[in-house]
């Protein structure tokens, strides 16, 4: 600053008391870190949401579980009520149109009972679903919570991992197979199957990813100090690894789903109207010409599931990493 630019204070007509004023220190205030406050859920939806193929995709979502739990819900479906009408089978969607009018019910057209193909894809639907989200509850909640005393307690760790490979090595859909074959095939009996054993392999996943940072200083520090091993686990672990969970629950999901499908199409699945069911009943109509689409659309209904739901469980996993929040 040139000494033309310099202001004479005594100019401005103020008492020093106005120009100037005491400046009190305090310890404890300076030693306070002035930084935004930092929520981690505000966060990982700032970044899900940041991307606009993850608005699409959630608001697919959100239309696939209002038809799936809120259309059936809405309508009067019953499978036999075109039973004793022969010309309301196997029609495609501009023929069932045509008979029945202008509805959303025949727009997939109808099926070997005259039933609405439309509808009994949502009413199976909501059992596939239904059954996928109890299964991934149940083997994730174990799963983790063995997973995690796995990692970290050595006693545990002999005995578990002599149980996973003598289970871990007997193919799974066999298992499953071999349950529903046992016991009556319904929807528990299926849900039982799938999580009898489904929570071993999530358990050993997580086992792996607690050895790799159980050895940290802070994890040490904490075991120095007397703190219990289950805690460490709940409090310091499993909290760094939300990233990781919310991927594997996005893989474990759809898979049951998969699994449901699977079984039924070979007949040894749930006797309830499932998306599976459906598909192995439309077996038929795949090798008549002019009835594959009762086939192909519970194929293509079930594929945009188990996609969707896929597809939104990764993204939320990634946006869940803290190291993305940057």
């Amino acid at each position: 600053m040139t000494e033309r630019n310099l202001i004479d204070v005594s100019d401005l007509g103020l008492r020093e008391q106005e120009l100037f004023s005491h400046v009190d220190h305090n310890d404890l205030e300076s030693e306070k870190i002035t930084a935004p406050r930092y929520s981690y859920w505000k966060s990982v939806f700032r970044v899900f949401f940041k991307k606009r193929i993850n608005i699409v995709i959630l608001a697919l979502f959100a239309v696939i579980l209002a038809f799936t739990y809120i259309y059936p819900m809405v309508i009067d479906y019953d499978p036999f009520k075109n039973l004793m009408d022969s010309s309301a089978k196997h029609l495609l969607p501009s023929a069932a149109l045509s008979k029945f009018g202008n509805s959303i019910h025949w727009i997939l057209g109808s099926g070997a009972s005259g039933q609405s193909t439309f509808d009994a894809v949502w009413f199976g639907s909501r059992i596939s679903i239904t059954m996928a989200f109890i299964c991934a509850l149940i083997n994730m909640v174990i799963g983790i919570l063995v997973g995690a005393v796995w990692g970290f307690s050595k006693k545990v760790d002999i005995v578990m991992t002599e149980v996973y490979n003598i289970i871990g090595n007997v193919p799974y859909i066999l298992f499953i197979s071999v349950l529903v074959l046992i016991f009556s095939a319904g929807f528990w009996t299926m849900v039982f199957a799938l999580t009898i054993t489904g929570w071993l392999s999530i358990a050993y996943f997580i086992r792996t990813q607690v050895i790799i940072i159980r050895d940290r200083e802070y994890n040490l520090a904490s075991r120095c100090l007397g703190t219990p091993i289950l805690r460490i686990a709940m409090k310091n672990i499993l909290p760094f690894m939300t990233s990781v969970i919310v991927t594997l629950a996005a893989t474990e999901i759809p898979s049951y789903i998969s699994y449901e499908v699977f079984l039924s199409y070979i007949g040894m699945g749930m006797s309830d109207m499932s998306l599976g069911r459906l598909i192995y009943q439309a077996e038929n109509a795949m090798l008549t010409p002019g009835w594959q689409f009762e086939f192909w659309s519970p194929v293509a209904v079930a594929s945009i599931i188990t996609v969707v739901l896929y597809v939104v469980g990764q993204n939320l996993g990634d946006a869940s990493d803290p190291r993305t929040h940057m």
